[in-house]
This record gives C-alpha cells, sequence and structure tokens, in this order.
C-alpha cells in the first residue's frame, strides 16, 4: 500500500478536526483507495494548547516553512486562515510542485489568479473543496457529475451563521443584536462577526462557485454584497405574511453571455427548497442545461463537517500524486478563459419589497412610476409595496426618494431572458 506524508499548517479547529478524522477513519479511506494517508508534520505557533488530539512527539513543530520544504512531506493542508501569511506559505509550497489542500476561502478569492497559475506553471494542484459549503461537496459535484453541463445558475445558502440568525428571528421574534450575541457565545459567529452579517463570508465562496462554473477567476468587485445587518423583525414578519421567508442568498446567473452576482437578504417563496434550510445549515440550488435542477444539502461549517471535506480533498491529492495526473481538473476548470463579462449591478433586474417609512403610498407609487417600477401588489396595514421586475439602478434612485423606506429583493426563481 501506498503511503503519502501529509503536512498540516494550522492546528486550530478545523486542522484538529482534520487529524480527528484521519485518526478515526484513517484505515477505512486507506482501505477504500489503497493509499495510507499519515500526518507526518503539523505547524503551529502554539504548540502548547490541549486540542484534545494526541500526536506523536515531535509532529507538532513551530515551523510552517521546515514543514513545507520537509522533502519525505508529500502534500501540504494550509488551515491558517487570511490572505497574507497564508499566501506567502501556499505560492512556496506549490513552487516546490507540492499539492496544497486549503479551506481558505478569502484567500482564493482574492488571489485565485495568481494561485491557480503558479499551481498550473509547477504542474501541480490546489484542492478547496473545504472552501465552499463546509462538508458538502458541491465543487467536487461540479467538476464531476456536473461536467458535461453548462450551468445556467446557482442560488447559495452559504453562512450558517446568517441563517442560524434569520431562523431565530422568525421561530422566536427576537431581535437581530440579540441572536447574534447568542452566536457568538455558541461559537456560530466570530467577534467581530462583520465577515458574516455584512455578507463578505458568502461573496467569497460566491467568487469560487462562479470561478468554477464559468471557467475564469471571478473578482471580488464583481459581487454586489449586501449583508444581514441591522434587519427588523418587522420585515421578518411582513415576509412570512406574504408568503415568504428572509435568506441571505447568494445569485449566481448567466444570461446572453453576462454573468449576475449577488448577494442580499432576499424574500422566497416558502414553497421552494430554499426556505426550508434553516439554522446553521447551507443549501447549494445548481441548474446546469442537461441536467436540470440539483441541490446539495448540509453543514457548511464546523469541525468535523469542515474537516471531511478537507480529508475528501487530501485523498484525492494523494491519488493525483500516486499517478502523476499533474495539474488536476480543479485547476484547469478555473483557467478556462482570460476573463468573463459581468452584469453591472445596476443592470441587474429583480422584484423587490418596500416598506415604507411613512406609508404614504400614494406619493411613492408616483416615485416609483417616474423611475419605471411597476407595482406588483400593495399591503395598505403594513405600508409594503411589492414591485414587478425592474433594473437595480431604478430602484437607487426612487429609493434615494423615498427616504428612510427598507428594501429587500424578492427572487422568484422564475425563467429569465
Amino acid at each position: 500500500m501506498k503511503e503519502i506524508k501529509i503536512g498540516i499548517l494550522g492546528f486550530g479547529t478545523v486542522g484538529a478536526g482534520v487529524v480527528e478524522g484521519l485518526q478515526k477513519n484513517g484505515a477505512l479511506v486507506a482501505g477504500r483507495t489503497g493509499i495510507k494517508p499519515v500526518v507526518a508534520k503539523i505547524a503551529d505557533l502554539d504548540t502548547t494548547t490541549d486540542r484534545g488530539i494526541v500526536v506523536p512527539e515531535g509532529v507538532l513543530i513551530p515551523d510552517a516553512m521546515a514543514v513545507i520544504s520537509d522533502e519525505s512531506i508529500d502534500l501540504i493542508v494550509e488551515l491558517i486562515g487570511g490572505t497574507t501569511i497564508a499566501r506567502t506559505f501556499v505560492l512556496e509550497a506549490l513552487k516546490q510542485g507540492k499539492p496544497v489542500i486549503t479551506a481558505n476561502k478569502a484567500l482564493l478569492a482574492e488571489h485565485g489568479v495568481e494561485l491557480y497559475k503558479v499551481a498550473q506553471e509547477n504542474r501541480t494542484g490546489i484542492y478547496y473543496e473545504a472552501a465552499v459549503g463546509g462538508g458538502i461537496p458541491i465543487l467536487r459535484s461540479q467538476r464531476a457529475g456536473l461536467i458535461g453541463n453548462r450551468i445556467e445558475s446557482i442560488y447559495g445558502i452559504l453562512n450558517g451563521t446568517c441563517n442560524y440568525i434569520l431562523t431565530r428571528m422568525e421561530r422566536e421574534g427576537l431581535p437581530f443584536d440579540e441572536i447574534l450575541a447568542d452566536a457568538q457565545k455558541l461559537g456560530y459567529a466570530e467577534t467581530p462577526p462583520d465577515l458574516d452579517i455584512d455578507g463578505i463570508d458568502t461573496a467569497h465562496k460566491t467568487v469560487v462557485l462562479a470561478s468554477m462554473a464559468y471557467g475564469a477567476p471571478v473578482p471580488m468587485s464583481a459581487v454586489s454584497a449586501k449583508g444581514i445587518r441591522g434587519l427588523s423583525g418587522e420585515e421578518i414578519a411582513n415576509a412570512d405574511a406574504l408568503g415568504y421567508r428572509i435568506k441571505l442568498l447568494a445569485i449566481i446567473e448567466e444570461n446572453e453571455g453576462k454573468i449576475e452576482l449577488s448577494v442580499e437578504p432576499t424574500l422566497v417563496p416558502k414553497n421552494h427548497m430554499t426556505a426550508l434550510v434553516n439554522d446553521s445549515f447551507n443549501a447549494v440550488f445548481v441548474k446546469g442545461d442537461l441536467v436540470g435542477d440539483t441541490m446539495y444539502y448540509g453543514r457548511g461549517a464546523g469541525r468535523l463537517p469542515t474537516a471531511s471535506a478537507v480529508i475528501g480533498d487530501i485523498m484525492e491529492a494523494a491519488a493525483d500524486k500516486v499517478h502523476g495526473v499533474g495539474t488536476p481538473v480543479g485547476i484547469t476548470m478555473m483557467l478556462q478563459k482570460d476573463e468573463l463579462e459581468y452584469c453591472a449591478a445596476g443592470d441587474i433586474e429583480k422584484r423587490c419589497y418596500i416598506r415604507l417609512a411613512q406609508g404614504d403610498l400614494e406619493a411613492a407609487a408616483a416615485i416609483l412610476e417616474k423611475h419605471g417600477i411597476g407595482m406588483a401588489s400593495v399591503e395598505e396595514t403594513t405600508s409594503v409595496i411589492l414591485t414587478q421586475r425592474a433594473k437595480e439602478s431604478s430602484f437607487v434612485a426612487a429609493m434615494a426618494e423615498l427616504g428612510d423606506a427598507v428594501r429587500l429583493r424578492i427572487e422568484d426563481f422564475e425563467e429569465k431572458g
């Protein structure tokens, strides 16, 4: 049986989960693949904290570069996070021809084009299943099961923190700030929670998904992103009464050769599968031109679900190395094109929910009409207007005149174009 030696950079929550997973199921994996994964070295500046995992003497060291440069180590697993020192370590490993496994969506979103090209130049790979959707094998599904499809659209609930907050706001009627504080105590949300609640984490994952779907590294600037910070319970209640639930939704869609990339709190119909995804779970809905609609659901974060995805990548990278694959599909799919054409944020067409602060529906109707926005329905008791489809630029102009009104997207998942 072939033995593959692994070097892990970062021994935090996920790093410890990967070691735990390999200790628990390493023999199972070896029996299935004919390759025995061995954790040879772990690098972390903190070598004294008890992670609840026992590793042999001398395995845990403080020097990441020593791990990367160790000629006996076949694969590098980057679990440090961030986009500075992690970038340095990943580039060094790739330049040495060593495959890199990472869960670092921010690194891929902000430096993907550089990393993919360096991997290609050195006939090696980056494996990044855990960067999107935690334990959900959504990227592997794209590059394997859906490889024969043109991807028409992707809708994703990609941040467990936000989904947990929205679920509890609806179930319990509690305010946003109170549930956010609970989420932080439970470890669902970071302190500060900006990356989660401002939609940035979801935007990072959107970039990775779209890059694979359409064959070129997508810049963060192409994603129009809004979060759920300060969302009112009044909006949750109004949406419920209207037959909707509010989700932080990533929308990736191709229309007439242009790619729409949006992240925003969105009203989704209660009878659509997105509305049934609750608590800290994630879900991704992919539509291919051949397969039609497909759905992927599971834990989007957490020590062991994320470790599951990392271990899957470790074994894929190990098999590629054993069989001399060189540059894997996960890299070539990202570098099919030099660039994509994106739909400008102002040109994105959508329906919207608008709640007026002053309740002057007649004046609001005149403003919307002036900007070419039709009204689909009006709820006088709550001063809520549901609009017809119009461009984002028209909504922005109208909202400037409506004052303190609240606006949220509505997604009915109808065919567009």
